[in-house]
C-alpha cells in the first residue's frame, strides 16, 4: 500500500523506516551503525537537515527536511536502497551473527512480494510520510519519537537513550548533529 506521499518535496516531515516482518536488526550495534553513519552521509551529501531521530530495535523514526536542490522523496529512496544493501552485505559477512540463516530467510520471503527485488526486502514499503505544518503536530511528533524508548520500557528518561535526538533536546552531544526544532512550550511537549 502506498496511501502516504510526499508532496511537499522540501517541507518538514515525520518519517518512519520499518524492517519488514518487524525483525529486530538494529539491536546491534554494527546494523545501528551503518544507519547512524547513513545519516551523517546524508547530512553531507544529499541535502539532509535531521531535526529529530530515533532508531529502535526494528524501525527508525525521523522528523527531517532536505535543501533545495535536493528532494527529500529522493533521500527517502537512495537512504534505503543504501542501507537495504550494505545491512544484508553485513549479516551475510557476520560470522558471530546467531540469526543470519533465519533472517536472511525472512528477507528473501518478503523480496517475493516485491518485483522491484530479486533477492531481498529488507525495509517495508511505505514510509508513512507526515508533513508537519503546525507546532501541535510538530511537538506530538517529536515527543512521540522521543518517548519511544520509554514506552518500550528501554530507558525511564527519554536522554537516556543512546540512539535518539532526546539528549541534545536537552543538551547532551549525540551520535548524529541535528538541528533543534522550536518547541512552543505552550502546546505542551510531553516531558520525559
Amino acid at each position: 500500500m502506498h496511501g502516504h506521499k510526499i508532496i511537499n518535496k522540501n517541507a518538514l516531515h515525520y518519517i518512519t523506516f520499518s524492517v519488514v516482518g518487524w525483525v529486530d536488526v538494529f539491536s546491534k550495534d554494527e546494523y545501528r551503525k551503518i544507519l547512524i553513519d547513513s545519516l551523517i552521509y546524508c547530512q553531507k551529501e544529499k541535502g539532509l537537515v535531521l531535526n529529530a531521530y530515533v532508531i529502535m530495535s526494528n524501525h527508525i523514526h525521523l522528523i527531517c527536511y532536505t535543501k533545495e536542490p535536493f528532494l527529500l522523496s529522493d533521500f527517502v529512496r537512495d537512504f534505503k536502497k543504501f542501507t537495504s544493501k550494505a545491512i544484508i552485505e553485513s549479516i551475510q559477512s557476520n560470522t558471530s551473527e546467531s540469526r543470519k540463516e533465519w533472517m536472511l530467510r525472512l528477507f528473501t520471503y518478503f523480496a517475493k512480494f516485491n518485483k522491484n527485488n530479486k533477492n531481498y526486502q529488507f525495509w517495508q514499503q511505505d514510509n508513512h510520510p507526515i508533513e508537519l505544518q503546525s507546532p501541535k503536530w510538530i511537538n506530538q511528533k517529536l515527543a512521540y519519537i522521543h518517548l519511544n524508548p520509554v514506552r518500550n520500557g528501554l530507558v525511564l528518561k527519554a536522554e537516556d537513550y543512546l540512539y535518539s535526538s532526546a539528549g541534545t533536546y536537552v543538551g547532551l552531544e549525540g551520535f548524529i548533529e541535528i538541528e533543534l526544532l522550536e518547541l512552543d512550550n505552550t502546546i505542551g511537549y510531553i516531558d520525559s
